[in-house]
C-alpha cells in the first residue's frame, strides 16, 4: 500500500508574506492559540470552507499555495 500525504505549506506562506500569528489570528478571526496550530501543523488540518476561504484572503493566495502532494518515501516516487 503506498502511503499518500498531504503536507500544510501554511507556514511557508506566512513567511514568504512575513505575516506573524498574531497577525494571522486577527485577520481571519480566531484566536492566536488556533492560529499557531493551523502554522504549525505538518499535514493539512480540518478546515470549513470559511476558513480557507479567510485564509486566502488573509495571505493573498490559493489554496493550492497551502498545499503541496508528497509522497512518503523514494521508493514511492519511483513506483508512480
Amino acid at each position: 500500500m503506498i502511503k499518500r500525504m498531504i503536507e500544510w505549506r501554511l507556514r511557508v506562506v506566512m513567511a514568504e508574506r512575513d505575516v506573524g500569528v498574531g497577525e494571522l489570528a486577527e485577520k481571519i478571526g480566531i484566536n492566536r492559540v488556533n492560529a499557531s496550530r493551523l502554522k504549525t501543523a505538518k499535514t493539512m488540518p480540518r478546515l470549513t470552507e470559511q476558513t480557507l476561504d479567510a485564509l486566502c484572503k488573509a495571505l493573498d493566495c490559493q489554496p493550492g499555495d497551502l498545499l503541496r502532494y508528497a509522497p512518503s518515501t523514494k521508493e514511492e516516487l519511483e513506483q508512480t
